[in-house]
């Protein structure tokens, strides 16, 4: 019952962290876009690593990582952030300091992602979080491998 208690405990904490960081940094973001003030998205960016960062600090505590939920919510809104951004950019909707906000967001997740894996997994456990691996020795042209 204990281990069921601390599963409950971090769920409800990760969810007050982003409920009560997290939104302030997505209404910073959003009012940024909506003002065209990159300073005001800079800071709501800032908000959402912090969160991030938080959320990291609640799985150590609690000797987890993320759940499947978790990443899968993640990922979702990640792809269907960029999406929309893609199609606001091609379609002549984005000014300039949209531009900027938008490539700020995006380059700071991918690079607070890469940071997640290579300090939880190591460079190799990294890599070996995308590569599938086969069960035979893949041979390479001209013999050398």
């Amino acid at each position: 019952m204990n281990e069921r208690n601390n599963a409950v405990d971090r769920s409800l904490l990760v969810f007050a962290v982003w409920a009560a960081i997290g939104s302030i940094g997505l209404l910073l973001i959003i009012e940024g876009f909506q003002q065209d003030v990159y300073w005001i998205a800079l800071t709501g960016i800032g908000c959402i690593i912090s969160t991030f960062c938080a959320h990291i600090i609640v799985n150590a505590v609690y000797g987890t990582g993320f759940s499947t939920g978790e990443t899968a919510l993640g990922l979702t809104s990640f792809g269907v952030l960029v999406l929309v951004f893609v199609l606001s950019v091609l379609a002549g909707g984005a000014s300039a300091t949209d531009f900027y906000i938008g490539l700020t967001l995006f380059g700071t997740l991918i690079v607070g992602f890469l940071t997640y894996l290579l300090t939880r997994h190591g460079l190799r456990g990294a890599f070996s979080k995308f590569h599938v691996s086969v069960g035979h020795d893949v041979s390479v042209p001209n013999g050398k491998g």
